[in-house]
């Protein structure tokens, strides 16, 4: 199973971006799957999840939207309001169960597939 993800690249201040991640011969229909990001110098953190619901990072809500595809086994993540503090390597994740634990959906160790990144830069 490979996820690639695409979409990245340079964007101003309040610019829009959406990027995808589609799953290779998998399919992750009953399961979760979930976007992070890695900004320069920081620990990778949790932006975006779908599976049993949604949920989103409190930096993000409200300018990020995730969605899924379950026919084409793809993710997307359309990013509004771009801010410079979104700079970062966005990486998709994905994981075969949909968790029952809340918290779960955050952690980057649940999930144990995962794409190779795409860099998104928000200039100011």
């Amino acid at each position: 199973v490979q996820l690639q993800a695409s979409g990245g690249g340079l964007v101003q201040t309040g610019g829009s971006m959406r990027l995808s991640c589609v799953a290779s011969a998998h399919t992750f229909s009953r399961g979760t799957m979930a976007w992070f990001r890695q900004g320069p110098g920081k620990e990778r953190e949790f932006v975006a999840a779908t599976g049993r619901g949604t949920y989103y990072a409190d930096s993000v809500k409200g300018r990020f939207t995730i969605s899924g595809d379950s026919a084409k086994n793809m993710v997307y993540l359309q990013m509004n309001s771009l801010k410079p503090e979104d700079t970062a390597v966005y990486y998709c994740a994905a994981d075969d169960r949909t968790f029952s634990i809340r918290q779960y959906f955050f952690q980057a160790e649940r999930y144990y597939y995962w794409g190779q990144g795409t860099q998104v830069t928000v200039s100011s």
